[in-house]
């Protein structure tokens, strides 16, 4: 089944207006926190759609509002809704009471807090950043959670959320939204080693490229990525290796060393970057030349071989920009001790 909607975020004072979806017991809204709107009557545009519903549901006549972008919402129980989202920021009239719920004034950041579908939160997001004209499908497993986020044709990453146990809480959050909120998630990194004369052995750094959304141009880790919601950590770090560095391992050589968790917060381009994630670190003593490999330009600048002990002072005193974790490097420097890597 197929359906037209229009939905509508009102502004005022920094706040939204938000409707708690109470009243209707086979609401697919039921619980959830939503903006106003509703269904296409005979022959409305979109634009009729919105200013008649926004007056129904609670008295204000809109005065200024945007069109924003289409929804494509998938539940996953056989409805699929096109949603015409909008924001207003200019309207008149007295508020009536809503017999679809409660309506309630709330702090724009504080809307994260409510009981809203995960997509929403990705809309929010594009909204907030002033996204032009957008298409973004979401789709559902037929109960709260995403299974697929495609914006403008494009999917988008989607982690599962963990608890600080590392067990996963249910949830599934797109990227950008999981970095602004600092929703903890799983990641994988490898370092690539080699046995040298000087401290011992060499570590491959990457030098992160410059379009990165977080510490662009910094060396950081040999290779490292996300593990996508349903993904295995192990699989995870085997595909990174290949489409970082070209690099075809095999997962079994690749030795793993504990788990590390790492958190900052910053500001780049404008934005709050929030991280917060559980690492598997693996270590990778197969050979590798680096004039082999085949970088991959969106997420890797450069690379270089650098002694061990001579990056571990430069992450320490901050003669290099990087973005290693002192303590995960260690990591790496102890198990090595361990095991001799190459001697």
């Amino acid at each position: 089944m197929t359906s037209l909607s229009t939905l509508c975020y009102i502004e005022k004072d920094g706040q939204y207006l938000m409707l708690h979806r109470t009243v209707k017991k086979n609401d697919v809204n039921k619980d959830k926190w939503i903006g106003v709107g509703g269904h296409f009557e005979a022959d409305e545009s979109p634009e009729e759609c919105v200013l008649r519903e926004v007056k129904e549901e609670t008295g204000y006549t809109l005065t200024s509002y945007r069109f924003r972008g289409i929804v494509t919402f998938v539940s996953g129980n056989g409805v699929t809704e096109y949603m015409h989202l909008f924001t207003a920021d200019k309207f008149e009239g007295k508020p009536i009471a809503c017999d679809e719920g409660e309506l309630e004034w709330v702090k724009k950041e504080d809307v994260l807090k409510l009981n809203i579908w995960e997509g929403d939160r990705i809309f929010l997001r594009l909204l907030a950043d002033e996204e032009p004209f957008f298409s973004l499908k979401l789709v559902y497993d037929g109960h709260d959670t995403l299974v697929s986020a495609v914006l403008n044709g494009n999917p988008m990453e989607l982690f599962d959320i963990l608890n600080p146990d590392g067990s996963k809480t249910g949830i599934v959050r797109e990227r950008v939204v999981a970095h602004r909120e600092g929703s903890l998630h799983a990641t994988v990194h490898m370092w690539i080693v080699r046995s040298n004369e000087k401290s011992g052995y060499d570590v491959l750094l990457q030098k992160r490229s410059q379009t990165k959304d977080s510490n662009p141009g910094s060396y950081d880790i040999s290779s490292a990525g996300h593990v996508d919601a349903g993904d295995e950590i192990l699989e995870s770090a085997v595909r990174e290796l290949k489409e970082e560095l070209g690099i075809e391992a095999k997962p079994e050589e690749l030795h793993y060393i504990g788990v590390h968790y790492g958190a900052f917060e910053a500001e780049f381009y404008g934005k709050m970057f929030r991280d917060r994630e559980l690492s598997s670190v693996y270590v990778y003593t197969e050979p590798v030349e680096i004039e082999n490999l085949k970088l991959q330009k969106e997420e890797v600048e450069a690379v270089r071989w650098m002694d061990y002990e001579e990056c571990r002072q430069k992450v320490h005193d901050g003669t290099m920009p990087n973005c290693i974790y002192e303590d995960e490097f260690r990591m790496v420097g102890e198990y090595l001790d361990r095991v001799s890597v190459g001697r």
